[in-house]
């Protein structure tokens, strides 16, 4: 267990604990591979649930104002624009039997547009059913009707893997076929095509991440599944990863082998190794944790965001195309096979995969993977590294004012926080930290790219943000453009949501887009908000005295200036600070806050601090407004405000 350490910090007269935890997630000034802004409480509305979820599981499609949400015991039919309840679908335990403490609830695990109805399936007390919802003539209730047996697309505890798909009228899932886990395979289930399964030995205890149905037009007989997962590592020494993370695919229209070889087993399952590190020095990111496809007109377009993780803590973000992902799988020898490759290839989608011949269906069954790595876009790095532990990822991609498209990648943390990350240059930048739970991670994550929000699944509640709030990016074209944020841009209303004609300069932030007319008005609105930065300060000589000015951009580097010459800030959370151990004579005077961004320079804050005129009282004991230590401020020793001070020091020393 990590230490808690506290740092007492005395502000405008009241005591604030800080725990060490928030101080090591606060970002470190100036530097550009943090988020540049930090952002707490954009939820928009929200649905609070009336008790904590242990799990929890949607399903949106962006044509739909409908959010369907699955709990404990209950299905939730939500409006996703106030979030207020449509219907509610009691899906409680079917059948008691004796179950271990709180097995016997019915954790909703699957939700998914099937056929005409909304399919559901749940642990129903370690004996997983699926039920089908239809909504009734008049909409104003609900039918549920029982339809299959749940086992291979419920996992029996909420807490085991699983996954599931609904595609062209088949179901595909993996799940466990019994409680302790075991048999876990991605299966097509249901629906019109054959029922098909994976060969026990393909994978070794495999961890299902995602699957994927790349759509082809003009080749629909050739269309494939694509299957993400981590399996354990078959290299048991030291130095190896217990994990290796993989990517598969099987053919749309496999119906299995015939009744004399492979019936109801995939002909066309191969699989690769997914490489995301750096292959120089042999270090790579082996725990795929999150998948997002981001589809394309084009299937050979389509690209793969894929969110790993590893064992030294840090996360990271590779891109793959499906292109060459086909082309792994297209030309790739098959990993310790050494004979002659029959014809057609082991794997090809064929209208009848009943009719394939026994060596090409031996070579999928005793070698589907392939020799080859799928390596990422960027080959020699990943695009994204971090030391946040990132649970989920989605991208959306975006129209700027310049009339090009930028993808924005969207991560969860496991803390209850959103990165918004820019795909740009040469560098990811970081636009934006959003807090959104403080007692929460992250549960189920979907992207509206119509709309333009993210809907979001805590243990709590469910809310969505909005990708287009720009009003936290300052009121000046200088401060708009620094932000980078593709979604906002400087208009004459200021900055807000991204219109043609508006001004934005989302590869490099460079103000010079700011025209002259613009920073005109800019000036005159920055002189009129100026009025209200300088704060005037009676001090006493003698006393202990700290200044505080807010961080707007963690990117740019803060300054203290009193009478010519320039402090360093001392940061704390999101203040910079400037300590005065004592008053002198030489400490009266004006201080400006100043940041320093790239060529952008913006006063913050400034103070005047003036000697006062004090009446003299004998008796009556000086008091203070709350401002400044004094001996009896708050009622404290000169030697506690010394150690308060101290600790602050020391802090930003740490740092």
């Amino acid at each position: 267990m990590n230490r808690l350490y506290y740092f007492p910090l005395l502000l405008l007269g009241e005591f604030h604990l800080v725990q060490n935890k928030d101080l090591q997630e606060t970002p470190t000034l100036g530097s550009p591979k943090n988020p540049r802004l930090l952002i707490s409480g954009l939820t928009k509305g929200g649905h609070v649930y009336d008790a904590y979820q242990n799990h929890s599981v949607f399903s949106y499609q962006e044509d739909s104002d409908e959010l369907y949400v699955g709990g404990t015991d209950f299905v939730l039919k939500l409006d996703v624009n106030d979030f207020h309840i449509l219907e509610e679908y009691p899906l409680k335990t079917t059948e008691q039997h004796e179950c271990h403490e709180g097995s016997c609830t019915n954790e909703i695990t699957v939700i998914e547009k099937f056929q005409d109805s909304v399919f559901v399936c749940g642990t129903n007390g370690l004996n997983p059913k699926c039920w089908k919802l239809f909504p009734s003539v008049s909409n104003q209730s609900y039918e549920i009707v029982e339809s299959y047996e749940g086992t291979g697309i419920s996992p029996f505890v909420y807490t085991q893997n699983s996954l599931s798909l609904a595609v062209d009228g088949d179901l595909y899932a993996a799940a466990p076929l019994d409680v302790e886990g075991s048999s876990l395979q991605f299966r097509r289930k249901a629906g019109s095509r054959t029922n098909v399964w994976m060969y026990d030995s393909w994978v070794s205890e495999p961890t299902f991440i995602s699957a994927s149905w790349v759509k082809r037009e003009d080749d629909p007989d050739n269309e494939k599944i694509y299957i993400f997962f981590r399996e354990k590592n078959s290299d048991h020494s030291p130095e190896a990863d217990p994990w290796i993370s993989r990517v598969a695919r099987v053919c749309k229209v496999d119906e299995g082998g015939s009744k004399r070889f492979f019936q109801n087993t995939w002909t066309s399952f191969l699989k690769a190794r997914l490489v995301c590190g750096f292959p120089d020095e042999s270090l790579y990111f082996n725990r795929l944790q999150d998948i997002f496809v981001m589809h394309a007109e084009d299937w050979r377009d389509t690209k793969v965001y894929a969110l790993f993780s590893s064992s030294w803590n840090s996360s990271a973000v590779c891109v793959y195309s499906i292109e060459t992902i086909e082309t792994v799988f297209e030309n790739s020898s098959f990993k310790g096979y050494n004979k002659e490759v029959p014809h057609p290839r082991p794997g090809t989608c064929v209208p009848n995969s009943k009719s394939l011949s026994w060596d090409a269906v031996n070579v999928v069954k005793d070698y589907p993977e392939m020799t080859d790595w799928v390596h990422s876009v960027h080959y020699q790095a990943p695009f994204y590294t971090s030391n946040h532990n990132y649970t989920k990822i989605a991208v959306d991609r975006v129209q700027a004012a310049d009339q090009h498209m930028y993808n924005v990648l969207l991560l969860a943390t496991d803390s209850g926080k959103i990165h918004k990350v820019l795909e740009a240059g040469s560098e990811p930048f970081i636009v934006s930290e959003t807090q959104l739970s403080s007692t929460s991670a992250v549960q189920a994550m979907k992207l509206d790219a119509k709309k333009k929000k993210l809907v979001i699944g805590f243990s709590e509640k469910i809310s969505s943000v909005d990708l287009q709030n720009c009003d936290k990016y300052g009121s000046s074209c200088d401060e708009c453009v620094l932000a980078r944020d593709p979604y906002c841009a400087w208009t004459t209303s200021g900055c807000t949501q991204t219109v043609p004609g508006s001004i934005q300069n989302i590869m490099n932030g460079e103000r010079s887009v700011c025209s002259t007319s613009t920073t005109g008005d800019r000036l005159k609105r920055q002189i009129f908000l100026q009025t209200d930065l300088e704060k005037v300060h009676s001090v006493p000589q003698g006393v202990p005295f700290y200044l505080s000015c807010p961080i707007d951009s963690y990117h740019a580097e803060y300054t203290w200036e009193h009478e010519g010459r320039q402090n360093p800030c001392l940061q704390m959370l999101s203040n910079c600070l400037h300590l005065i151990p004592s008053m002198t004579k030489g400490n009266y005077g004006s201080y400006d806050c100043v940041s320093r961004e790239k060529d952008y320079t913006k006063l913050v804050k400034r103070y005047r601090l003036k000697e006062p005129i004090l009446p003299q009282y004998k008796e009556e004991p000086m008091r203070s407004s709350g401002n400044f230590f004094m001996n009896n401020a708050s009622g404290l020793t000169q030697h506690t405000m010394w150690i308060l001070l101290q600790n602050i020091v020391l802090w930003g020393i740490s740092r």
